[in-house]
Protein backbone atom coordinates (compact mmCIF):
# COMPACT_ATOMS: atom_id res chain seq x y z
CA UNK A 1 0.00 0.00 0.00
CA UNK A 2 1.39 3.32 -0.65
CA UNK A 3 2.09 5.84 1.77
CA UNK A 4 -1.23 8.33 0.76
CA UNK A 5 -3.43 5.08 1.32
CA UNK A 6 -1.82 4.13 4.29
CA UNK A 7 -2.05 7.55 5.86
CA UNK A 8 -5.62 7.60 5.05
CA UNK A 9 -6.10 4.41 6.99
CA UNK A 10 -4.43 5.84 9.96
CA UNK A 11 -6.84 8.92 9.99
CA UNK A 12 -9.16 6.51 9.74
CA UNK A 13 -8.98 5.30 13.10
CA UNK A 14 -8.25 8.67 14.15
CA UNK A 15 -11.56 9.37 13.13
CA UNK A 16 -13.29 6.35 14.43
CA UNK A 17 -12.03 7.37 17.95
CA UNK A 18 -12.99 10.86 17.67
CA UNK A 19 -16.45 10.23 16.76
CA UNK A 20 -17.05 7.67 19.32
CA UNK A 21 -15.88 9.62 21.90
CA UNK A 22 -18.13 12.32 21.29
CA UNK A 23 -15.77 14.75 23.33
CA UNK A 24 -14.43 16.55 20.92
CA UNK A 25 -16.98 17.13 18.16
CA UNK A 26 -15.07 19.97 15.65
CA UNK A 27 -11.75 17.76 15.97
CA UNK A 28 -14.14 14.57 14.49
CA UNK A 29 -15.52 16.47 11.84
CA UNK A 30 -12.20 18.21 10.87
CA UNK A 31 -10.90 14.85 10.49
CA UNK A 32 -14.20 13.19 8.90
CA UNK A 33 -13.94 16.71 6.30
CA UNK A 34 -10.17 15.54 5.41
CA UNK A 35 -10.50 12.19 4.71
CA UNK A 36 -13.93 12.62 2.93
CA UNK A 37 -11.90 15.17 0.80
CA UNK A 38 -9.32 12.54 -0.32
CA UNK A 39 -11.55 10.55 -1.44
CA UNK A 40 -13.06 12.96 -3.83
CA UNK A 41 -11.76 14.73 -6.69
CA UNK A 42 -9.00 17.36 -5.74
CA UNK A 43 -11.93 19.98 -6.48
CA UNK A 44 -13.91 18.97 -3.15
CA UNK A 45 -12.04 21.36 -1.09
CA UNK A 46 -9.34 23.90 -0.52
CA UNK A 47 -7.41 21.91 1.65
CA UNK A 48 -4.53 20.33 -1.56
CA UNK A 49 -4.92 17.18 -0.14
CA UNK A 50 -4.45 13.84 -2.14
CA UNK A 51 -6.97 12.93 -4.32
CA UNK A 52 -7.59 9.28 -4.46
CA UNK A 53 -10.53 9.85 -7.30
CA UNK A 54 -8.10 11.59 -9.34
CA UNK A 55 -4.88 9.06 -8.77
CA UNK A 56 -7.42 6.75 -10.26
CA UNK A 57 -9.26 8.20 -12.45
CA UNK A 58 -6.83 10.79 -14.46
CA UNK A 59 -5.90 9.75 -17.62
CA UNK A 60 -8.54 6.96 -18.72
CA UNK A 61 -10.24 7.13 -21.52
CA UNK A 62 -14.28 6.59 -21.87
CA UNK A 63 -13.15 3.08 -23.08
CA UNK A 64 -10.81 1.74 -20.38
CA UNK A 65 -13.97 3.89 -17.88
CA UNK A 66 -16.73 1.24 -19.24
CA UNK A 67 -14.11 -1.44 -19.64
CA UNK A 68 -14.85 -4.78 -17.31
CA UNK A 69 -11.21 -7.09 -17.06
CA UNK A 70 -11.72 -10.53 -17.60
CA UNK A 71 -12.21 -12.33 -14.50
CA UNK A 72 -13.27 -9.27 -13.03
CA UNK A 73 -17.27 -8.26 -11.77
CA UNK A 74 -17.22 -4.52 -12.33
CA UNK A 75 -16.27 -1.47 -14.72
CA UNK A 76 -14.39 1.44 -12.90
CA UNK A 77 -17.51 3.55 -14.08
CA UNK A 78 -19.97 0.71 -12.00
CA UNK A 79 -17.57 1.40 -8.97
CA UNK A 80 -17.98 4.97 -9.38
CA UNK A 81 -21.45 4.74 -10.10
CA UNK A 82 -22.10 2.81 -6.95
CA UNK A 83 -20.46 4.64 -4.23
CA UNK A 84 -21.49 7.42 -5.31
CA UNK A 85 -25.25 6.11 -5.23
CA UNK A 86 -24.65 4.77 -1.60
CA UNK A 87 -23.35 8.01 0.00
CA UNK A 88 -26.02 10.08 -2.18
CA UNK A 89 -29.08 7.95 -0.38
CA UNK A 90 -27.31 7.27 2.99
CA UNK A 91 -26.21 10.66 3.92
CA UNK A 92 -29.24 12.54 2.38
CA UNK A 93 -32.07 10.00 3.22
CA UNK A 94 -31.03 8.47 6.69
CA UNK A 95 -28.35 11.30 7.76
CA UNK A 96 -30.28 14.68 6.94
CA UNK A 97 -33.95 13.05 6.08
CA UNK A 98 -33.38 15.21 2.45
CA UNK A 99 -33.75 14.91 -1.27
CA UNK A 100 -31.07 12.88 -2.84
CA UNK A 101 -29.23 14.83 -5.23
CA UNK A 102 -29.67 12.39 -7.95
CA UNK A 103 -33.51 13.47 -7.95
CA UNK A 104 -32.65 16.98 -8.12
CA UNK A 105 -32.40 19.28 -11.70
CA UNK A 106 -33.09 16.40 -14.23
CA UNK A 107 -29.71 14.77 -13.17
CA UNK A 108 -30.68 11.33 -13.45
CA UNK A 109 -32.25 12.38 -17.31
CA UNK A 110 -28.51 13.59 -18.02
CA UNK A 111 -26.89 10.95 -16.51
CA UNK A 112 -28.79 8.92 -19.66
CA UNK A 113 -29.58 5.83 -17.66
CA UNK A 114 -33.21 4.76 -15.98
CA UNK A 115 -31.64 2.83 -13.11
CA UNK A 116 -32.04 4.46 -9.60
CA UNK A 117 -30.20 2.02 -6.90
CA UNK A 118 -27.26 1.50 -5.61
CA UNK A 119 -26.64 -1.28 -7.86
CA UNK A 120 -26.05 -4.00 -5.05
CA UNK A 121 -26.66 -7.45 -6.56
CA UNK A 122 -27.06 -5.97 -10.04
CA UNK A 123 -26.12 -8.91 -12.62
CA UNK A 124 -23.59 -8.86 -14.63
CA UNK A 125 -25.71 -7.58 -17.84
CA UNK A 126 -26.89 -4.86 -15.94
CA UNK A 127 -23.54 -4.23 -14.89
CA UNK A 128 -22.09 -4.30 -18.65
CA UNK A 129 -25.48 -2.38 -19.65
CA UNK A 130 -24.87 0.42 -16.81
CA UNK A 131 -20.88 0.69 -17.50
CA UNK A 132 -21.64 1.03 -21.61
CA UNK A 133 -24.74 3.41 -21.32
CA UNK A 134 -24.37 5.92 -18.73
CA UNK A 135 -23.29 9.99 -19.17
CA UNK A 136 -19.21 9.89 -17.96
CA UNK A 137 -18.69 13.56 -17.53
CA UNK A 138 -22.46 13.65 -15.31
CA UNK A 139 -21.53 11.28 -13.71
CA UNK A 140 -18.47 12.31 -12.12
CA UNK A 141 -20.80 15.94 -12.00
CA UNK A 142 -22.97 14.16 -10.40
CA UNK A 143 -20.39 12.52 -7.44
CA UNK A 144 -18.87 15.91 -7.23
CA UNK A 145 -22.27 17.24 -6.27
CA UNK A 146 -23.01 14.43 -3.83
CA UNK A 147 -19.73 14.83 -1.84
CA UNK A 148 -20.05 18.76 -1.37
CA UNK A 149 -23.69 17.92 0.31
CA UNK A 150 -22.15 15.22 2.49
CA UNK A 151 -20.01 17.85 3.71
CA UNK A 152 -22.54 20.59 4.32
CA UNK A 153 -24.94 17.88 6.44
CA UNK A 154 -21.66 17.04 8.48
CA UNK A 155 -20.69 20.28 9.41
CA UNK A 156 -24.09 20.89 10.79
CA UNK A 157 -24.54 17.35 12.60
CA UNK A 158 -24.98 17.84 16.55
CA UNK A 159 -23.14 15.55 19.23
CA UNK A 160 -26.43 14.07 19.92
CA UNK A 161 -27.09 13.00 16.09
CA UNK A 162 -24.22 11.37 16.45
CA UNK A 163 -25.55 9.23 18.71
CA UNK A 164 -28.94 7.98 17.54
CA UNK A 165 -29.80 5.70 15.70
CA UNK A 166 -31.07 5.45 12.09
CA UNK A 167 -34.85 6.32 12.40
CA UNK A 168 -37.28 3.61 10.52
CA UNK A 169 -39.18 5.72 8.55
CA UNK A 170 -35.99 7.11 6.54
CA UNK A 171 -35.40 3.45 5.50
CA UNK A 172 -39.10 3.09 4.54
CA UNK A 173 -38.57 6.13 2.59
CA UNK A 174 -35.54 4.48 0.82
CA UNK A 175 -37.03 1.39 0.03
CA UNK A 176 -40.06 3.83 -1.67
CA UNK A 177 -37.83 5.75 -3.63
CA UNK A 178 -35.93 2.43 -4.69
CA UNK A 179 -32.77 3.16 -3.80
CA UNK A 180 -31.87 -0.71 -3.10
CA UNK A 181 -33.06 -3.37 -4.94
CA UNK A 182 -35.32 -6.13 -3.37
CA UNK A 183 -32.51 -8.77 -3.22
CA UNK A 184 -30.02 -6.34 -1.63
CA UNK A 185 -32.55 -5.97 1.21
CA UNK A 186 -30.00 -6.75 3.76
CA UNK A 187 -28.25 -3.52 3.09
CA UNK A 188 -31.48 -1.72 4.90
CA UNK A 189 -30.97 -4.25 7.93
CA UNK A 190 -27.58 -3.48 8.11
CA UNK A 191 -27.83 0.36 7.74
CA UNK A 192 -30.91 0.16 10.09
CA UNK A 193 -28.72 -0.83 13.26
CA UNK A 194 -26.26 1.53 12.93
CA UNK A 195 -26.02 4.95 14.79
CA UNK A 196 -25.33 8.28 12.49
CA UNK A 197 -21.58 8.15 13.75
CA UNK A 198 -21.98 4.39 12.47
CA UNK A 199 -22.83 5.47 8.93
CA UNK A 200 -20.08 7.84 8.43
CA UNK A 201 -17.62 5.54 9.37
CA UNK A 202 -18.82 3.33 6.24
CA UNK A 203 -20.54 4.74 3.29
CA UNK A 204 -18.69 8.23 2.98
CA UNK A 205 -15.66 6.94 3.96
CA UNK A 206 -14.32 3.32 4.68
CA UNK A 207 -16.70 1.95 1.94
CA UNK A 208 -15.81 4.32 -0.68
CA UNK A 209 -11.57 3.54 0.26
CA UNK A 210 -12.39 0.32 -0.31
CA UNK A 211 -13.92 0.58 -3.26
CA UNK A 212 -11.15 3.04 -4.87
CA UNK A 213 -8.84 0.32 -4.31
CA UNK A 214 -10.94 -1.79 -6.05
CA UNK A 215 -11.38 0.50 -9.11
CA UNK A 216 -7.09 0.98 -8.68
CA UNK A 217 -7.01 -3.23 -9.07
CA UNK A 218 -9.45 -2.59 -12.60
CA UNK A 219 -7.08 0.27 -13.35
CA UNK A 220 -3.81 -2.01 -13.15
CA UNK A 221 -5.60 -4.52 -15.48
CA UNK A 222 -6.73 -2.69 -18.57
CA UNK A 223 -3.77 0.40 -18.55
Amino acid sequence: MDFHRKAWNQQQQALRQSLTSFENLSEAIEIFLRQHAMLHSGGMSEMGLWSFEDETLDGLSDQQMRTIPRNLEHSITWVVWHMTRIEDATMNLLVAGSPQVLFEEGRLERLGISECDTANGMEPVGVAALSAAINLPALRGYRLSVGRRTRAIVMQLGAQQLKQKVDPARLEIMTAQGAVRADASGLLEYWGGLTITGLLLMPPTRHTFVHWNEALRIKQKIS
